[in-house]
């Protein structure tokens, strides 16, 4: 009798659950595209797809293979409607990391070519469990971690990486004015891993489930419930020694931006030069475990004060001795705040390109190179 329950109840949940698809299949018009509706949500609020909308298409993806596994969940390659899609599923434990990034991809004027494209999210219960979806564009050269491991770049391809990470990190920091403006919003957790590659050679910024938002008007800053942290090797001196100022907005913004320089430094050692270039490895290799606590952290980088080797060849490239003069400025072990600044009030594209400072962690803003 118990089974003859269960597999009725399965049967009249399927047979609604295909009556649901079959109106929801209506509810989209046949032949319209993923981007036919992001450019006609991006002409409206600048939230993105309606609700209703974002709902119908997540239960229409097809889930096709595992392609990534994080401490948060499980990265998918979905389709829709023929067309290949990102479905990051969070563990249930994850839910405040779901909320998070969630809101944040739904932040008017969020969308950027240097940010990950966001489609939609919604929560699947099945009763026995709840599936937390996050539905964005779906990349296939992986991340900028796997993409260094494998191939090399010439000093172009290295500068056009670069500079799109930059226009990434400075979209996020920057506020928009308006009614329908953007807040300024930190990652706090930037890293290679969490940077996508694009067919086109540039990159976009992924995982916003620690970014924090700053409040002009009320000069608050919006951090984030989740209990997670960010990653020990990317983190900021002021992080690690815990100066960091929680209710300064500049202060999260300076800790990006040694984080970026990381990155940067990662790019470098793979960039070409005079038929040369360095195997892969991740910043501090050699100088803490593969696993690193918080004080193997501390006692490289506030401590000692020690970075990330620098190598003998790039000075004698122009470019590189450049992005070497960017990495040094970044990675500064004692970033200077604008004096009585709650939170960086300073409109950053009034004082030019950050390259030009001569402290890279007290005002950001994008740096001054050509783009290519």
């Amino acid at each position: 009798m118990v089974v003859c329950y269960y597999r009725y109840k399965w049967q009249a949940e399927r047979r609604r659950y295909q009556r649901e698809l079959v109106r929801d299949e209506a509810f989209i018009p046949a032949g319209e595209s993923l981007k036919d509706l992001m450019s006609q949500s991006s002409t409206g609020s600048g939230l993105g797809l309606p609700l209703l909308v974002q709902r119908t298409i997540a239960k229409q993806i097809q889930m096709v293979r595992q392609i990534g596994k994080g401490r948060y969940g499980e990265v998918w390659l979905g389709r829709w409607r023929g067309e290949k899609v990102a479905v990051k599923v969070f563990f249930t434990r994850e839910e405040a990391s779901w909320f998070r990034e969630t809101e944040i991809y739904q932040t008017v004027l969020m969308r950027h070519e240097n940010i990950l494209g966001f489609i939609a999210a919604d929560i699947k219960s099945t009763g026995a469990f709840t599936q937390l979806f996050l539905i964005t564009d779906y990349h296939e050269n992986g991340s900028l971690y796997d993409y260094l491991r494998l191939a090399t770049l010439d000093t172009r391809a290295l500068l056009r990486m670069a500079y799109s990470v930059a226009c990434g990190l400075c979209h996020l920091h920057t506020e928009i004015y308006g009614t329908q403006g953007k807040p300024a919003i930190a990652h706090r957790d930037l890293k290679s891993k969490n940077i996508l590659m694009k067919k086109n050679g540039t990159c976009c910024i992924a995982d916003l489930g620690l970014a924090v938002k700053f409040n002009s008007e009320t000069s608050e800053v919006d951090v984030p419930l989740s209990t997670r942290v960010g990653t020990r090797r990317y983190m900021a001196p002021e992080v690690l020694d815990d100066t960091l100022n929680k209710n300064q907005f500049q202060a999260y913004i300076m800790a990006d931006i040694y984080s970026y320089s990381l990155i940067v430094w990662e790019m470098s050692r793979r960039c070409v030069t005079g038929g040369i270039a360095e195997e892969y490895q991740l910043p501090y290799c050699g100088m803490v475990p593969a696993d690193p606590s918080f004080d193997d952290m501390r006692e490289v980088v506030c401590v000692k004060g020690l970075r990330p080797a620098m190598c003998n060849r790039w000075s004698s490239d122009e470019c590189l001795r450049a992005v070497l003069k960017l990495m040094c400025e970044c990675w500064t072990q004692n970033p200077r705040l604008p004096a009585n600044s709650p939170a960086g009030e300073e409109n950053p594209h009034q004082n030019g390109g950050i390259s030009g400072h001569q402290d890279m962690r007290r005002v950001h803003s994008t740096p001054s190179w050509t783009e290519v």
